[in-house]
């Protein structure tokens, strides 16, 4: 089955619950390696990857088009600092600090992308050495900033992208991100926003990945409940800090080679190091395979704040709302932009059930003609996915106790559309 046929795969009608999103064991640590870009379709993706929440590495075939692959990457598979100075000179963008410590992450600084360079080329010099620390450029919205440029195509199995679709809608944000640095810096333990999928592309150099499947990041807690820093660091074997350590399973681990794409699966906590000088593409995104998680996610989050906050429920009259304001602060959504985020990817969909696609949109590079290459029942099995999820925070009470007035259409209107669309789309 070919991509554009995929339309008329019937995966997209079988009853997948959300308990197949859970943790489940690799045998042997195993990831599977997808080799051949013409005998692995979408469907494929689909049905062996993103529905089972499994992870697993596309071969440097899936990239070897990108015009950073050509550009970027000097003869000998070195970051092309001359190319990148010319490209990207005047850019400002966000570096952490490698080896300092910050609450649970890294402190970050804006500098000037030239200024990074420099630092680059003389870490390099002094044998990856520094005052300053390992400096490592991260999460940059490189494609926001420079759309005119070439870098890489979104593959087709990624495309199915709600966040940026959303947040493209809003002009407010992006998920898309590159990352530099030399050899030695990394990325500390953690799950990706919204506990969403992600995938990372290394334009050149390796790297690193230790994987723990959703849930066994539970063993990792220390007894108040906190995640690790590093899961490397000797601590975790204290039992009187870490005492469900050695429940745990081991990290799968991968080692990313040039040009090779990691998928990593919704809700799998991860802790990534670059093994030598290192760039890398990566998305994060959500679909109607894992919104649920998210869902589950953002309810956990609220819980979280409301136990955090609760002595004052009482004193304050709009507790509920604050809650709401904290939840967004920490985690970048509440439930009424979630309720928007939903409208959204669904009228998208319906627009396209009902009024089909014109030779315009199904040009461009647009949320229509990404549905359009998916094919009309993948659309479908979007409605289906999203009116469980709108069903459940209609009926959520911390979702009713706020003032919904402001949400158009009223949550039941939008869920009697989404319905009346599937029903018309599957006589």
């Amino acid at each position: 089955m070919d991509r554009a046929t995929f339309a008329c795969s019937t995966a997209f009608f079988r009853d997948y619950s959300s308990s197949s999103q859970g943790a489940f064991c690799l045998p042997g640590g195993h990831v599977d390696f997808i080799e051949k870009v013409e005998s692995f379709t979408y469907s494929d993706f689909f049905r062996d990857y993103l529905i089972p929440n499994h992870p697993c590495i596309f071969s440097a075939k899936f990239t070897e088009d990108w015009g950073s692959r050509r550009n970027w990457v000097t003869w000998d598979g070195k970051p092309n600092f001359d190319h990148l100075l010319q490209k990207f000179g005047d850019a400002v963008v966000p570096v952490a600090n490698c080896d300092v410590k910050e609450y649970n992450s890294n402190p970050k600084e804006q500098l000037p992308f030239k200024e990074y360079i420099n630092y680059w080329k003389e870490y390099i010099k002094n044998g990856y050495h520094s005052s300053r620390g390992c400096l490592y450029l991260k999460d940059w919205h490189l494609s926001r900033a420079f759309p005119e440029q070439d870098v890489y195509t979104t593959p087709v199995y990624f495309s199915s992208d709600w966040l940026n679709e959303y947040w493209d809608a809003i002009a407010v944000d992006d998920y898309r991100f590159v990352y530099m640095g030399p050899k030695g810096s990394w990325t500390p333990f953690h799950a990706d926003v919204f506990r969403s999928y992600s995938w990372s592309a290394n334009i050149c150099g390796r790297k690193k990945w230790l994987l723990y499947p959703a849930g066994q990041e539970e063993y990792l807690k220390d007894h108040h409940g906190n995640l690790p820093f590093d899961v490397t660091a000797p601590s975790l074997q204290d039992r009187s800090v870490y005492p469900r350590y050695n429940q745990s399973q081991p990290p799968v681990e991968i080692v990313q080679e040039a040009g090779e794409i990691v998928f990593i699966p919704s809700g799998w906590h991860h802790q990534v190091y670059n093994l030598e000088d290192t760039i890398s593409i990566n998305h994060n995104w959500v679909n109607g395979c894992n919104v649920a998680i998210m869902w589950c996610f953002l309810q956990d989050e609220l819980a979280a704040v409301q136990r955090e906050i609760n002595e004052w429920k009482d004193p304050m009259d709009d507790w509920h709302l604050q809650c709401q304001l904290i939840m967004k602060s920490c985690t970048g959504i509440d439930y009424k932009e979630f309720y928007n985020f939903l409208k959204v990817i669904a009228e998208n969909r319906i627009s396209v059930l009902e009024n089909g696609l014109d030779d315009e949109a199904s040009a461009k590079n647009t949320p229509k003609a990404a549905i359009s290459t998916l094919g009309m029942l993948h659309a479908v099995f979007d409605l289906k996915r999203t009116v469980k999820v709108l069903t459940s925070l209609s009926a959520n009470e911390d979702f009713k106790k706020l003032d919904l007035t402001s949400l158009s259409p009223p949550p039941e209107a939008l869920l009697h559309h989404l319905k009346a669309a599937i029903d018309t789309a599957l006589l």
